[in-house]
């Protein structure tokens, strides 16, 4: 028989705004004292096939803990989106045709013009051409 059984974990101020902490009340029980710490974990499953992708979030120790029934809340910032950045956006070059991955990669389909590698677009506001150098008339 274990000596630790998790009774329940709820999930508090669910759903919440992106920005707020993670929040769980976490109620277990012990069937006898405990003289050392129990740690406890909250871990990111990034994938259901590997544990590669697993991140801990955090993790608390708790203890010494008497037998009987027991509850705590464990609070924890959102950095999922931080910790592991992963590649968004990536080309596949079918053709081995590096002229037109060149030419894609200068494209600002809001413009609708295509820009030489050295002009940048300023999203919103469009091609300026005070702002962009002088060799830059692709861009008008």
């Amino acid at each position: 028989m274990a000596k630790v059984s998790v009774l329940n974990v709820a999930v508090l101020e669910n759903p919440s705004p992106f920005h707020s902490p993670f929040r769980f009340e976490i109620s277990f029980e012990c069937s006898e004292a405990l003289a050392d710490d129990l740690e406890w974990k909250i871990i990111y499953v990034g994938s259901a096939e590997s544990e590669e992708f697993d991140q801990i979030l955090d993790s608390v120790l708790v203890g010494p803990v008497p037998a009987g029934r027991h509850m705590f809340v464990f609070q924890l910032q959102r950095n999922i989106l931080a910790s592991n950045p992963r590649v968004t956006r990536f080309h596949i070059n079918w053709d081995n045709n590096t002229d037109k991955l060149e030419a894609i990669e200068t494209q600002d389909p809001s413009l609708g013009c295509s820009l030489p590698l050295n002009c940048t677009p300023i999203k919103g506001l469009g091609c300026i051409p005070g702002l962009l150098p002088e060799n830059s008339m692709d861009c008008i």
